[in-house]
């Protein structure tokens, strides 16, 4: 994996329409990349494309990456509740982020909650792979966050 892979994807992102979602920032990491809606001080509800372990996924060794919206409040209650918002809107956003859009807790902490994908074994060091992991990142930001709750 390149060390700057999700700068170039933070790159792409801006590109691809990230300004596009007002009040869009982000945070690059060596392994993965946040974006958020909102304050300068990153929120607990946010989108992600992370580096995981492939044990938290499905049990086995390797490696995952996993895109999509996350809600790691404290509180469990408001995490389900932007989950519950985001699915009683499934219909907007179905036909774009497909079926690999999985619902549910996220991996390894059952009181956070997730709608992203999860991809076994990438190879993160492909030619085109900035690309695709910041186009589907793009996705679900243009098709979820105008269905948040920024209140």
């Amino acid at each position: 994996m390149d060390d700057d892979l999700f700068a170039q994807v933070d790159d792409i992102v801006w590109s691809l329409g990230g300004d596009e979602v007002e009040g869009l920032r982000s945070q690059v990491r060596r392994y993965g990349i946040k974006l958020w809606v909102g304050p300068v001080k990153p929120t607990r509800t946010h989108f992600e494309a992370q580096v995981l372990g492939r044990q938290h996924v499905d049990g086995t060794k390797g490696v995952a990456l996993e895109i999509g919206f996350h809600a790691e409040e404290r509180d469990e209650g408001k995490n389900e509740a932007a989950l519950a918002r985001l699915l009683a809107a499934e219909p907007t956003w179905r036909r774009r982020l497909g079926k690999e859009a999985t619902a549910g807790p996220f991996f390894g902490a059952e009181h956070w909650r997730r709608l992203s994908d999860a991809w076994l074994d990438p190879d993160l060091s492909g030619d085109d792979v900035a690309f695709e992991i910041a186009g589907r990142l793009v996705d679900y930001v243009q098709a979820l966050a105008p269905l948040l709750d920024r209140g």
